[in-house]
């Protein structure tokens, strides 16, 4: 009778155990399917903004703003002009000029663009800029950065991020998103994304009244420009080929926007507030 006893107890406790281990699994396999369902879910605009907000900084601290009041004022207005023709035109969109001779241009989650002043100046008239622009707003509007984080080994930190309140500033979950987005921008977004980007932004630039060849335009330009110049290495990195970017773009437009053109005052506009070109 002891020895029943005995090995009852061993057998509960074995049991127990079991039962135990089988909890922890459970319990480790409804993490795994709540942080999935958290990283296939939208980050909220408060979070988004902050995010954004925070990588534009990080940016900011590899090349400055242009000091010029006027010109960056002008951006603003040409910015804010083509955000409106936009779904979420209440966004606090912000365009910044940076001081840089590479040929570029940026956009964070929440709705801030960066455009720096090497491509600046490559531009001709209005209707490019508003094109570079909407180009870079679109990317703000499809949430691609955002999507890029809740890619493969960034799920768990997308998932924490959504779940994580912003109401504490020192907030070691979003330090860490700020800095594995800024890590995109060395990247570049997928493929796919950048089509996105140029397909909708000839659409919301056409919508503010500007030429829709401007976007097209800025790609030919880039296309003709030399490969090997060190200005454009990171553009010709993280993004498609001009070439084939125009290919796309030349099946969809047609000559369905030939009818649509940009204001002369535009063009006067933008040659009075550009500086003067080297």
């Amino acid at each position: 009778m002891p020895n029943r006893a005995i090995l009852f107890c061993y057998l509960a406790l074995a049991l127990s155990g079991q039962a135990y281990a089988f909890e922890l699994n459970f319990n480790k396999v409804l993490d795994v399917v709540k942080k999935a369902q958290q990283a296939t879910q939208s980050l909220d605009e408060p979070h988004e903004i902050e995010l954004g907000n925070g990588i534009a900084a990080n940016l900011l601290g590899a090349a400055p703003l242009l000091d010029n009041n006027e010109v960056q004022q002008y951006v603003n207005k040409v910015g804010r002009w083509v955000s409106l023709q936009t779904e979420r035109p209440d966004l606090p969109w912000k365009f910044g000029i940076m001081q840089s001779s590479d040929i570029n241009a940026f956009a964070t989650p929440g709705g801030t663009i960066f455009i720096t002043g090497g491509l600046l100046q490559k531009l001709n008239n209005e209707s490019e800029l508003a094109g570079v622009l909407a180009h870079e707003m679109v990317h703000v509007l499809r949430k691609h950065h955002l999507a890029a984080l809740q890619k493969g080994a960034r799920m768990d930190l997308a998932a924490d991020l959504i779940g994580e309140s912003i109401k504490n500033k020192a907030n070691p979950v979003m330090e860490k998103a700020i800095k594995a987005g800024t890590e995109l921008y060395a990247r570049g977004l997928d493929k796919d994304d950048e089509f996105e980007a140029d397909r909708m932004g000839i659409v919301i630039a056409t919508r503010a009244g500007y030429d829709p060849y401007g976007l097209p335009a800025v790609l030919q330009m880039l296309d003709a420009s030399n490969a090997q110049d060190s200005s454009l290495a990171l553009m010709f990195k993280t993004h498609p080929a001009p070439r084939d970017r125009l290919a796309l773009l030349d099946k969809i437009m047609g000559n369905r926007f030939d009818a649509y053109s940009a204001p002369a005052q535009a063009d006067e506009r933008f040659n009075r507030e550009m500086p003067r070109r080297k």
